[in-house]
């Protein structure tokens, strides 16, 4: 008698994030965690703080929108980041994304601002 193949549910087989930034602040702040710069409690509050505001999505698919405003704000009251400071980079980021040709890595030197 043979057993019937397991299968995994469809849901574990789709991605796990819809967009590759989602994936980037992901990893961003396990990564800002794990050298020490908040505890996992800090940021589940900061999290929850931001998923518990009015208009957040019912289906939650705003949620890492949330989760990036909880890591910008958790920064600056910690004092490693502000608001201005990650706005910039954000934006020297983009310009060096729209300077670098297509399927180059995009590097932060790329931004034509750079050297101003």
């Amino acid at each position: 008698m043979s057993r019937p193949e397991a299968k995994l549910p469809a849901v574990l087989d789709d991605p796990v994030f819809a967009e590759p930034w989602q994936a980037e602040a992901f990893a961003m702040t396990v990564a800002l965690q794990g050298k020490g710069l908040f505890s996992w409690s800090e940021w589940a509050v900061a999290l929850s703080v931001e998923v518990k505001q009015p208009g957040a999505a019912s289906d939650g698919h705003d949620y890492y929108e949330h989760w990036l405003a909880a890591l910008e704000k958790l920064l600056s009251r910690k004092g490693i980041a502000g608001k201005g400071e990650v706005d910039e980079l954000a934006a020297a980021w983009e310009r060096a994304a729209h300077a670098t040709p297509h399927g180059k890595p995009i590097l932060l030197e790329n931004d034509p601002e750079s050297g101003r």
